[in-house]
């Protein structure tokens, strides 16, 4: 019963503090307003959705990446010096190499994983090959403009990026990729004995030469740095020339693979050297006739250095 009756004061209580409208009474330790409000049910807040991460476009990413590339290869048009075209084949190469990289982390569609795979390894490919040409540049095995973009045109990469190009543009992802046109590789030559410059031969020398190394070369006879004679001699062959006039003569040679008649150099595998000694030339009862050969012999007693290419007297 005593619980009924405090039950009742409560009750009463609840429906006093409901009547009232003010809300400022003072409430004693049996009238507490906070156990009316436990008694009332509020709804569960409505939580707050994450959004969902919108993957950017595909197409930008990829442009990205290749353009650069495009932008770097267009430069070798403008390259005229074999130095010019390794600082451009540089940048070429760490273009190509960001892109492979940037791309194999790249979040692509399903429906070009594969290409995408296929894009990554061309354009690592593609720096690889570049990198090589580079090398081949300063050690001379490709020593003219000619020879360095014919060899740049050989690159499998090169040939592999636009080929997976042409599948993401298929996929719906165009991209923008147009290297210049490359010129072909060569291996042209002169016929043996002939005169890449003739001087005048109003003299009685005779200058005679045995090629017995592993390339072509072209002799000249020079004076004071400057070419007066110059002879093509095959490899293996033997050339003279003849009428050479009264004077003291320096020898240059130059070997190599594929003569370009235009540059009047090789253009590929160049070496330059000089004999360390000078030839004279004299008419008198007798005339003089010097031979030389481009080889080392046993027992031979010419010496010959390196000669920078450029300071080489041109043929």
């Amino acid at each position: 019963m005593k619980s009924i009756t405090k039950a009742g004061l409560a009750a009463g209580t609840a429906l006093l503090l409901a009547a009232c409208s003010g809300g400022g009474a003072t409430t004693t330790a049996d009238q507490q307003p906070t156990g009316a409000v436990t008694a009332t049910s509020s709804p569960s807040p409505t939580p707050t959705p994450t959004p969902t991460p919108t993957r950017p476009p595909y197409g930008p990413v990829l442009a990205r990446y290749v353009d650069p590339v495009n932008a770097a290869l267009a430069k070798l048009t403008s390259a005229t010096t074999t130095d010019a075209i390794s600082t451009v084949l540089q940048e070429v190469a760490g273009a190509a190499t960001t892109a492979g990289s940037g791309l194999g982390y790249a979040d692509e569609p399903a429906s070009v994983t594969t290409v995408q795979r296929q894009l990554v390894t061309a354009l690592t490919q593609l720096a690889t090959d570049l990198t090589k040409v580079r090398t081949d540049i300063k050690k001379k095995t490709l020593c003219a403009v000619p020879s360095a973009l014919a060899r740049i045109g050989e690159s499998e990469g090169l040939k592999a990026v636009p080929a997976a190009l042409a599948q993401m543009t298929a996929a719906g992802y165009p991209t923008t990729f147009a290297p210049p046109q490359f010129p072909q590789l060569q291996t042209r030559s002169l016929d043996n004995g002939a005169m890449v410059r003739e001087g005048r031969l109003r003299g009685s020398g005779v200058f005679k030469v045995d090629n017995g190394g592993s390339a072509d070369a072209v002799v000249s006879l020079a004076q004071k740095g400057k070419s007066i004679h110059s002879v093509y001699v095959g490899k293996g062959k033997k050339a003279s020339i003849e009428g050479i006039e009264d004077g003291t003569y320096e020898i240059y040679f130059s070997g190599g693979v594929d003569w370009d008649s235009n540059l009047k150099a090789f253009t590929q595998n160049c070496d330059f050297s000089k004999f360390d000694d000078t030839l004279e030339f004299e008419t008198g009862r007798t005339y003089t006739s010097w031979s030389i050969t481009l080889q080392p012999t046993v027992g031979g007693n010419a010496k010959t250095s390196d000669v920078d290419e450029n300071t080489f007297p041109t043929p």
